[in-house]
């Protein structure tokens, strides 16, 4: 059977509802014919049909998804695919700026690397460099879609904050003494606590009051109806900015460690002391994380392999895209912290 031939068939297979016999037909098809995009794309999203995918099933989609990359670079559904597989499911978010600078590269006008990049650039901690990367949106005078307006803004607004704090204060996992780890060896054996439950424990009392003082203050009637609804809803929107704050106060730590897990599976080495891996927190947030993750996570910990002292995040040059038209720049590549040893 013709490559064609076996992917037909497992259009047909897909159709109704055989994911395995797909798989198979399209798998046959790109052996047949090793450039056939379309079924390449077929193996990517088959591999991943939904559910729990394990560490075999995600690498083979992402494998497939770079294939696809390769015949067809203006694929964008494709990049997406592959960088959401990176970050998601792998954890790889260092591999991941390089795949999404590789898409602007093809695709110098799309907004989606962009804010990839950022949001990636900040989960690891890299703010300055997160606003810089963030800023090239409107440098470059970039089409936003609607549905990436609330993500930008959310975004900004964190990066912002971050400029106006002592970059002291910013956690930095491979920094061995940074005080990060003090605050998080103090409350590991806590699990993260709920917004909600932060909520009920600070605003809920006093809806509760007001529900019972309102009709002694604003008398009965279509008025003291208005007033105490209002009282109400004033009283809600408080105690969400309140909350919300309060959440990421206390819950700090927990964020900080979720930082240095996505670190040792982006960077394949260890920096969390062993004595915070048994605890109550770590079990929780590891927990979190898709199954693909954490399979490759237990490989790394298996490896033993420590974080070199010398270590520095592997940034992809932010204006590669730019070369072909004569923008680029010399400057010097800014130095970032290295692991320190006690």
């Amino acid at each position: 059977m013709s490559a064609e031939e076996h992917y037909l068939d497992a259009i047909e297979s897909e159709e109704a509802g055989d994911l395995e016999a797909a798989l198979k037909h399209a798998k046959a098809a790109v052996k047949a014919d090793p450039e056939h995009t379309n079924a390449w794309w077929m193996v990517s999203n088959l591999e991943t049909p939904g559910g729990v995918p394990d560490l075999g099933q995600v690498s083979r989609s992402l494998n497939a998804c770079k294939k696809v990359v390769e015949l067809e670079p203006g694929r964008v559904d494709a990049w997406i695919r592959g960088g959401r597989l990176m970050v998601d499911h792998l954890g790889l978010h260092e591999d991941a700026l390089h795949w999404w600078q590789s898409c602007r590269e093809i695709a110098p006008e799309e907004s989606v690397p962009i804010v990839e990049q950022t949001t990636i650039l900040t989960e690891m901690g890299f703010y300055e460099e997160g606003m810089a990367c963030l800023g090239t949106l409107f440098s470059e005078n970039l089409d936003i879609g609607t549905s990436q307006l609330a993500k930008i803004t959310q975004l900004h607004k964190t990066l912002e904050k971050a400029a106006m704090q002592d970059k002291n204060s910013h956690f930095r996992p491979w920094e061995k003494n940074n005080p990060g780890w003090t605050a998080i060896k103090m409350r590991c054996h806590k699990g993260p606590v709920s917004e909600n439950m932060l909520f009920m424990l600070t605003t809920v009392p006093f809806l509760m009051a007001e529900v019972f003082v309102s009709r002694a203050i604003f008398g009965e009637g279509w008025t003291g109806f208005c007033l105490t609804s209002l009282l109400i809803l004033v009283t809600v929107m408080f105690g969400m900015g309140f909350t919300r704050k309060l959440y990421h106060k206390v819950n700090r730590p927990a964020f900080n460690l979720l930082r240095a897990i996505q670190l040792e599976a982006s960077a394949g080495k260890l920096v969390i002391p062993e004595d915070i891996r048994d605890t109550k927190l770590y079990m929780f947030l590891l927990s979190r994380h898709p199954l693909a993750f954490q399979q490759r996570y237990e490989l790394i910990i298996k490896s033993g392999k420590s974080l070199p002292r010398n270590w520095k995040v592997s940034l992809p040059d932010f204006e590669s895209h730019l070369d072909d038209i004569g923008y680029i720049e010399e400057e010097e590549d800014s130095e970032l912290a290295s692991y320190e040893e006690e």
